[in-house]
Order: structure tokens, then C-alpha cells, then sequence
């Protein structure tokens, strides 16, 4: 059940977009940890592509909001971190291909 439900929300981190960015945040590499506790909690660790990007205040709640919308999840946590800072490595290489990055 983890590991569908850990499926299901990657799907839907997929479907979350950087607005100055056309990629998902999942390919970004914005995402650092999907933790699923036993009771179908979601916590979230993940990362912005700069401290000053503009939706630092209405992407974590956006990612939270849809998260908790997947049957079967309690509840989801999104923690913001800035360390590890983000860069362009940690991207996957379907974004880097979407970006002309190769």
C-alpha cells in the first residue's frame, strides 16, 4: 500500500508546475523526500528552484492541497527546505531534454 500510494503521489506532483518553468516540480528535482507513514501520511520535503521565486508562498499550499486530495492519504505535511540549494543537476533528464539543457 506504501509504495502505491507513493505512486500516486509522485502522479500527482507531476501535474504541479513552476509557473516561469514549463516542467513539472517532480522533474525539477524540486522534490527531496516523499515520506508515507503508516497511517497514510504524506510528509513532503521539497525545495524552490531560488528563496526569491515569486510562489514560494502559494506552491508548497498548492502541492499540500493536492496531495490531500488522493484517496486513501490522512493527511499531507509539505516542509520547505533550502538546503540542499536546488540546481540545474537535480533535474531529470526528461526535463533537461524539455529545456534544450543537453
Amino acid at each position: 500500500m506504501t509504495e502505491e500510494l507513493k505512486t500516486k503521489v509522485i502522479d500527482v506532483l507531476k501535474t504541479v508546475y513552476d509557473p516561469e518553468i514549463p516542467v513539472n516540480i517532480y522533474e525539477l528535482g524540486l522534490i527531496y523526500n516523499i515520506e508515507i507513514l503508516p497511517d497514510e501520511q504524506v510528509k513532503i520535503r521539497m525545495t524552490l528552484t531560488s528563496p526569491a521565486c515569486p510562489v514560494a508562498g502559494s506552491l508548497p499550499p498548492e502541492v499540500e492541497s493536492k496531495v490531500k486530495e488522493i484517496p486513501g492519504v490522512s493527511s499531507c505535511s509539505v516542509e520547505l527546505v533550502w538546503e540542499p540549494p536546488w540546481d540545474k543537476e537535480m533535474m531529470s533528464e526528461a526535463a533537461k531534454l524539455q529545456l534544450n539543457m543537453i
